[in-house]
């Protein structure tokens, strides 16, 4: 009777333990599921907040204002609203202290993503055009997930179904934005033969005539290189410069993970980076005059498009991971379709609804593969049942994107 009891218990226990580990994987799923669908909807947020900045600053941008002071203005204001929001929101306790090789990393940061990334389209812009730029701005998830892979951001086995569905995800989403750019199609809303959204559409920037530095232009004609081949180069580094961004501040984050801080550091550096090209590439006082309704741009420009999406970026980024992060790329043109169609009466054409369409059902693979990869690895025993959000995996099995 005694061992028949004892056996009794411990299948008794056994079954409570396990639905004890049951009840706890839902609840890490759920909060999982919880944090992710936040930042998910944050970089939603971001795009739509991206399209109004485009559509709002197209006019002034169109009349003569010069784009490198649109950017130093755009900059600092970024940097002078984001330092008190980060110095009142994040304690110093919560604050690591700052090293010399954080600095270096902020100043990195700086210079790739809130820097290079709209400069370079300014100058690649001016000496290519619109649709020729627009269709180079789907590769930057391209770009994202080719760094994350090489660095070992973004584990990817392609003999699993969650590895296909991302690599497909990706190439569908990367497509439906390529579609975009290149198809306009009929006009179904509004009348056609204006210019679509798209011609406005760069990620983050604008595409109206540019003021672009002269002396990097007669520069790179001494060594050779046409004004096409150097708006082509311009292109290309700004789709590389935003990857890079995104992949080094997912280990940044690990070190310094105070959101809000680490973009004010970041906007220090790419706002004196900015202003050095301003005083290079402005032909006097004048430029830097300001009228009301440039003002109001640069208000929005600064305190939504800049230091409210930087911030956004930083905290999905460390969420969600710089592959996903770079997914919602694509999503501008088609927010600033319907933006411009609503409060400037442009057109919708065909091609930019089927776009849409396509770009949301790879962010859909994309994400769908991610969450099933972290149900499977959870299911399997193999993610710590003490982590409060994104699960990760151990370094024996690394996750697929990187979390604090």
């Amino acid at each position: 009777m005694g061992d028949g009891g004892d056996g009794q218990k411990a299948t008794l226990l056994q079954w409570c333990s396990s639905a004890r580990w049951s009840a706890s994987r839902r609840r890490l799923l759920s909060a999982a599921g919880n944090t992710e669908g936040r930042a998910h909807a944050g970089m939603v947020l971001v795009m739509l907040a991206y399209s109004g900045y485009h559509v709002l600053t197209k006019s002034v941008l169109n009349v003569g204002m010069n784009q490198v002071v649109f950017c130093v203005y755009r900059d600092l204001l970024a940097f002078l609203v984001l330092a008190p929001v980060a110095f009142l929101c994040e304690s110093r306790r919560q604050r690591p202290p700052v090293t010399p090789q954080l600095l270096a990393s902020f100043a990195l940061l700086g210079f790739t993503g809130l820097y290079a990334n709209p400069l370079l389209v300014v100058v690649g812009l001016h000496n290519t055009n619109a649709s020729y730029a627009a269709a180079f701005q789907p590769s930057i998830p391209v770009f994202t997930f080719a760094l994350a892979a090489i660095v070992g951001f973004e584990v990817i086995n392609i003999f699993t179904k969650d590895g296909i569905l991302k690599v497909i995800g990706t190439a569908v989403c990367v497509s439906g934005a390529i579609l975009m750019a290149l198809y306009r199609g009929p006009s179904l809303i509004g009348l056609g033969g204006t210019e679509t959204a798209i011609g406005i559409v760069t990620s983050g920037t604008w595409s109206s005539t540019p003021y672009p530095a002269q002396w990097l232009t007669s520069t790179m004609l001494k060594y050779g290189v046409d004004t096409w081949h150097l708006g082509i180069l311009c292109l290309i580094g700004n789709c590389l410069a935003m990857a890079a961004y995104l992949v080094i501040q997912a280990p940044v984050m690990i070190r310094y993970p105070t959101s809000l801080s680490l973009t004010a550091y970041s906007y220090f550096f790419a706002t004196i980076f900015m202003v050095l090209t301003g005083v290079l590439a402005t032909n006097g006082l004048h430029e830097w005059a300001l009228t009301k309704t440039e003002i109001i741009a640069v208000l929005y420009a600064g305190i939504f498009a800049s230091c409210m999406n930087y911030a956004i970026i930083t905290w999905a980024n460390k969420i969600l991971g710089p592959s996903l992060v770079a997914l919602y790329n694509p999503l501008q043109p088609a927010f600033s379709t319907i933006l411009s169609t609503i409060f400037l009466g442009d057109p919708v054409y065909l091609g930019s609804i089927i776009g849409g369409v396509i770009v949301i059902a790879g962010l859909y693979l994309v994400t769908w593969a991610r969450y099933s990869e972290a149900h499977r690895a959870l299911t399997d025993g193999c993610l710590d049942p003490l982590l409060v959000g994104p699960p990760r995996v151990p370094k024996t099995h690394e996750s697929s994107f990187m979390d604090p």
